[in-house]
């Protein structure tokens, strides 16, 4: 509470100064790359580019168990064929932005969908999103560890600043996953846009790069084969490790 006073302190003399308050010196940036279409490859999944030809049939059928209620916050309709779904794939996940990755179980099965979007590299910023896992990943080390490869690449490889998640406010699920993936509340857009006739208030959390080696081992001690039982099941939360 003290240092919280100091700090207003010195803002309202620097008012009264007339001193503008400016944001902290980043001397060394230069824009970054953009992520490279190349395998990102774990222990219990690999992510890897969408190929609809490869990938599009298994995802289809890993996608119909329960398939509405994942796409209920997704702004698009669930396709009701395969056809249909390759349909959506050619018109949705075909250009680079968003950057569509199919997620692959350890077996090679295809078992869900991520991308990256929003992506700014002269700001060094970029948004995951796009998430639709199957009923085989939801739940699983490989759902987290797909998430930790995407986190990792942005902040170890590319060296981006920003990694940001959004959602529907009333989306719970992808609150509590956002939260458990270490990604920090940062406020809500009201009325930001409007699908499937239906209005969308949009939470923004989001990771940045000084809280990124933290988070990192938490994930990697979370993940090691140690915390799991020879049923898979966790022996401490990613909260708790």
């Amino acid at each position: 509470m003290t240092k919280l006073r100091d700090v207003e302190a010195v803002r309202c003399l620097a008012g009264r100064l007339g001193v503008m308050e400016i944001g902290f010196a980043v001397p060394q940036w230069t824009p970054r790359q953009r992520p490279p279409a190349t395998p990102m490859v774990g222990q219990w999944c690999s992510v890897v580019p969408l190929d609809p030809a490869a990938h599009a049939e298994q995802l289809f059928t890993n996608d119909r168990d329960n398939a509405a209620a994942r796409w209920t916050y997704l702004p698009y309709e669930p396709p009701v064929t395969v056809d249909e779904y390759r349909s959506w794939m050619a018109a949705t996940c075909a250009s680079a932005d968003p950057m569509f990755h199919t997620i692959l179980a350890a077996d090679g099965e295809p078992i869900g969908l991520a991308s990256y979007l929003r992506i700014d590299p002269a700001m060094g910023s970029i948004e995951v999103g796009h998430i639709n896992f199957s009923s085989r990943l939801q739940r699983t080390p490989a759902a987290t560890e797909a998430m930790y490869l995407m986190a990792r690449r942005v902040f170890d490889e590319l060296g981006y600043r920003r990694y940001e998640w959004k959602c529907d406010s009333l989306n719970e699920p992808s609150h509590r996953a956002a939260e458990r993936l270490g990604f920090t509340f940062e406020g809500r857009f009201r009325q930001a846009a409007v699908y499937k006739q239906r209005n969308r208030d949009t939470d923004w959390f989001s990771i940045i790069d000084s809280e990124w080696p933290a988070l990192r081992e938490r994930f990697e001690r979370w993940l090691s084969p140690s915390n799991f039982d020879a049923d898979g099941r966790q022996r401490a939360s990613l909260a708790t490790v």
